[in-house]
This record gives structure tokens, sequence and C-alpha cells, in this order.
């Protein structure tokens, strides 16, 4: 079997300690101190409400720093409160991952994509490894001019992959990668592992509320706010290839897509009912390995010992292992070797699980 992938180091959950058990007085005591938090709290939430109220004239939140602008000149910043919400955090997180299992061999770590990719240093390696070519930059600059010079090549070797052309992006630029412009990094990490079909799912139709702030003379700020997008609905997780049927049948003929799985269903049903088991969703049911490995096994009447793969998978990495050893499996017994990869599958893309399936089914359909 072959050495699994390298993988970035993940941050442990540390379990929650138990909480020390309270006497009778202790709790008295408690009821009495949480009367006076919970006083305190509704008086502070008066005041946050009659601040963030919709009638409010107050300014949005914009941080110290972004105050410093020559006159009529306007910056875009994400407003904070967006950085807080679940959707943009797990977008951030997912898009640091992938960065980390894309260079985990060169033993780098991104722990915060504005602080550690503003300078090109990181973005050079990404799109080096993406690419599998070496671009022609200094390896370390310290001076601000030599970071600029450095990403400006990186950034027009990213335009060029990504449209064909070195010319500026309108999503970002030298100037709001280098200023950490947390949207404008975003947009280009999307676009990346979008151009790339990175192995991972990311969370769709994410948006963040963005201000534009302007000094209009001395002393004085104006703002307008408006809502940015991020990333949107997507239908083409798995990795590029030639376009076949199935590529065919998702766009123009879905009701002989769902023909299809139907027909999917009956085949591996017929097969799984033998161990009395049965999928009633193709869309999901396979995404964890588990019964590629099992229908690996009945198909080619051998027994697939348990402990090669994860009967009860308790997370992506093991998802992983384990279509990874159903994809082997079907190497070893003569099939082609699949037209998807095993995160893929694990992604919930249905499109790389119906050829898969698919591949099976031309195979062994006539199997009793």
């Amino acid at each position: 079997m072959s050495s699994p992938r390298p993988k970035s180091p993940r941050t442990p959950v540390l379990p929650k300690k138990e909480d020390k058990e309270e006497s009778f007085w202790d709790k008295i005591g408690t009821i009495g101190r949480k009367k006076r938090i919970k006083e305190v709290q509704d008086v502070q939430a008066e005041g946050k409400y009659a601040i963030d109220s919709p009638g409010s004239p107050t300014a949005p939140e914009i941080p110290p720093e972004e105050y410093s602008l020559l006159d009529n000149e306007e910056r875009a910043i994400i407003e904070p409160r967006s950085l807080e919400d679940p959707r943009v955090k797990e977008l951030i997180q997912v898009l640091i991952d992938w960065i980390n299992d894309e260079l985990a061999m060169q033993r780098i770590i991104v722990k915060d994509i504005s602080e550690d990719l503003y300078d090109g240093q990181v973005l050079q390696k990404l799109l080096e490894k993406l690419t599998e070519t070496k671009l022609d930059v200094p390896e370390v600059t310290q001076s601000e001019e030599g970071q600029r010079q450095k990403l400006a090549i990186v950034l027009r070797a990213v335009n060029r992959v990504l449209f064909g052309t070195s010319k500026p992006a309108q999503k970002w630029s030298v100037d709001s990668v280098h200023s950490k412009n947390v949207v404008s990094i975003l947009h280009l990490l999307v676009a990346l592992a979008r151009h790339f079909r990175a192995p991972v799912r990311l969370p769709e139709n994410v948006s963040v509320n963005v201000v534009v702030v302007k000094k209009d003379a001395p002393n004085q700020l104006s703002h307008r706010t408006y809502i940015e997008d991020i990333t949107t609905t997507y239908d083409d997780l798995g990795m590029k290839c030639e376009r076949d049927a199935f590529d065919a049948l998702f766009d123009h003929a879905p009701d002989k897509l769902q023909v299809v799985k139907k027909s999917l269903i009956t085949f591996v049903n017929k097969h799984l009912s033998k161990v009395n088991l049965e999928v009633v969703d193709l869309d999901t049911q396979f995404h964890d390995g588990v019964f590629l490995c099992l229908l690996m096994g009945l198909l080619e009447g051998f027994f697939v010992p348990l402990y090669d793969f994860h009967l009860t998978p308790q997370d992506f990495d093991q998802k992983v292992h384990n279509v990874s050893f159903a994809f082997e499996l079907m190497q070893d017994v003569g099939l082609a070797k699949p037209k998807a990869r095993p995160e893929d599958i694990v992604n919930l893309d249905l499109k790389s699980t119906l050829r898969v399936l698919y591949n099976l089914f031309t195979k062994y359909k006539n199997m009793a």
C-alpha cells in the first residue's frame, strides 16, 4: 500500500475539565454572584443595542490603524464583526488547512492568512507546488520595497495561471495583498483552490460586510458599506479530467441522471444485501469509504481484513484512508485508476462518486 500523503499538524482539541462539585452553600453564593453579573450584562446589552440599533448615527467599527489616510483617499476593509461569522471562520480554516497540507513537505505552517501571506513568500511556494514550476524571485526579502517587488512577480504569475494574462486582477492587487486586506487574500486563495480543484469542500455562499472609508477633509472620515460575496454555489468539486457522459448528464439531462442513480443503487444493493447492508442515498453513503471497501470484497469474493480500513471512521483523514484503500483494491483487480481523488469522494462530490460506482457497474453488472 502506498505511503499516505503527509498532512500538516492539526490543533488538538483538549477535553474539558470536569467541573468541581459545589456544596449547598457554594451554590447559594453562586446564585448571588450570578444575579449581580446578570444585572451588569443586561445594562451592557442595553447600551450595546442603543449603539448598534439601525437608527443610530454611529459609524461602523473601524480599527484605529485605518484612520491614517490622505485627503480624498479611500480604503476598503472588512468589517471586524464579519470575521466572527462562523461561515467566514470555517472558510478561512479550510483554506489554511489546504495550504498547510500542500506545503507540509516544506515544513511551512500558515496560522494567519493575512500575516503569513502578505509578503508573497508563502504564495510563491504554494504556486510553485501547484504548478510544479519554479518562479524566478528572490527567496527572502527584508525591505518593504523588496517584498512588494516579489509580490508583484508572484501575482503576475498567479494571474497568468488563472486568466492567461499577467494583467492586474480586479479582486486583488499588490497594494491590497501587501496591506493585509483579508477580502483580497480570500478572493485570491479561493480562486487558486477552485482552479486547481483543491481536495477540500469550500463553504458555499460566504459573504462579508466591507466598509469603504474615505477621508473627505482633515479629521473628517466618511464611509459606505456593501456586501462582498467570497464564495458561491459550486457543482464542480472533483479533479479536472476530460468531459464525459456524467458531465453531459449533470448539464443537460437531470431526469436521466436520476435513472442512472437508481440503476447504480440497485446494483450496489444487490451485493451489499449479502451482508445485510443497504444504500438508500447515493449522494452520502459512500463518502466514508466503508461501503466501497466492503463492496470490493463482495464483488471479487475475498474477505477485506477489518484492520486494513476504519469500519467507523471518526475524521476526514480516516475517511480518505478508506477511500484510498478501496481505490487500491480496484486497481489490484485490474480496474482502471478512478477518475476521482479520494478527497473528492469524502467531500461528497456526487459526480466523482458516480464515476467510481459506474466503473464498478460496467465490470460487474452481469455478476450474480
